[in-house]
């Protein structure tokens, strides 16, 4: 995923958690990553957060069909994260 989002945009930092072990018995669970990030970039700066997002699953491409299977996302610019 890293490598992904570095060949698409400059990142700050990039910190992925794994909940997947939370849903494997969920009935509707089929396989894939659970997976939540925080992503920290100056290339959100004057953009929507439907703009970024779109950004992040652009970068991931193929990867949302098969191995990511939910992916919720915290996206910053280094400003908006340090003024948290």
């Amino acid at each position: 995923m890293e490598n992904r989002l570095k060949a698409n945009m400059t990142l700050s930092h990039f910190e992925v958690k794994d909940f997947t072990g939370r849903h494997l018995n969920h009935k509707m669970h089929d396989g894939g990553f659970h997976l939540e990030v925080i992503i920290i970039s100056n290339d959100f700066v004057d953009q929507s957060l439907v703009q970024r997002h779109r950004k992040v699953y652009e970068a991931m491409g193929g990867l949302m069909k098969h191995e990511i299977h939910a992916l919720s996302m915290k996206t910053f610019t280094e400003e908006e994260w340090d003024n948290q």
